[in-house]
């Protein structure tokens, strides 16, 4: 063989989420783990999500004003990976955002990008390093927990759009907090859960009392990402798809 010629690499195993998977997980465990019937229930729901949100999201109100608890039920249960990003965009009020400001995001995009900008795009690979989709950028933390988990479900337009949404309130109290100096929303999301752990978990709390442990010390980092680090990915979902529906209601 010439010295200068390589062998192939061959392809990374990924997930059903695009992340590369361990050696320990056999092809034949894989596929034992996701049977025929498996892949038959989750056809027979996104059936009926496909029905319920209407192309593009088209039937998306309407059928939130008649059976809003089947909304809150089907969610809770977990939304289809395949329909997830236009879902998320519909509970979030992103795609109406998107669609009242047309032409705005590429106005953004004509401008020279800015260092706080730039931070950002260099936060994401460091955000999901497992993801084949992250693996040859370069970033930091931050926002790239965000940004990094939109862009794996819509494209880039639709990620900023989301982001707006969240950070501004387009349903919600808005979360800008999160990344102002001093994380004034953080603190007050820490208060929160240290009183709720206290009311709802008593020995808990007296423990944590005890030990001079306080939910800064382990519950920073969920509430700064949203609960999109340390938490299986799969898990990470689950929680964003009822946060983003439910979140008025916290």
């Amino acid at each position: 063989m010439n010295e200068c010629e390589t062998e192939p690499v061959p392809p990374l195993r990924v997930d059903r989420f695009g992340f590369v998977k361990q050696e320990l997980d056999s092809p034949e465990g894989l596929a034992k783990r996701r049977s025929a019937f498996e892949y038959e229930r989750e056809e027979r729901r996104v059936r009926k999500w496909r029905k319920m949100i209407g192309v593009r999201g088209s039937d998306w109100k309407h059928y939130v004003r008649r059976k809003p608890h089947v909304v809150k039920w089907r969610i809770r249960k977990g939304i289809p990976d395949c329909l997830r990003g236009l879902v998320w965009q519909l509970i979030s009020g992103s795609r109406n955002l998107l669609l009242m400001n047309p032409g705005v995001y590429e106005q953004l995009l004509i401008y020279e990008t800015a260092a706080s900008e730039l931070d950002i795009i260099r936060d994401i690979s460091r955000t999901f390093p497992s993801h084949v989709f992250f693996q040859q950028r370069d970033m930091d933390l931050g926002m790239g927990f965000l940004a990094g988990l939109l862009l794996l479900y819509m494209s880039e337009k639709d990620a900023f759009w989301l982001l707006v949404a969240l950070l501004k309130g387009a349903v919600h109290a808005p979360m800008e907090g999160l990344n102002l100096v001093g994380l004034p929303l953080v603190q007050q999301y820490l208060f929160q859960f240290d009183h709720l752990v206290k009311g709802q978990m008593p020995k808990l709390g007296e423990h944590f009392t005890q030990e001079t442990i306080n939910p800064s010390m382990y519950a920073s980092q969920w509430f700064i990402t949203v609960f999109s680090y340390s938490f299986p990915f799969h898990l990470a979902l689950r929680i964003w798809d009822v946060f983003l529906h439910e979140v008025s209601d916290l």
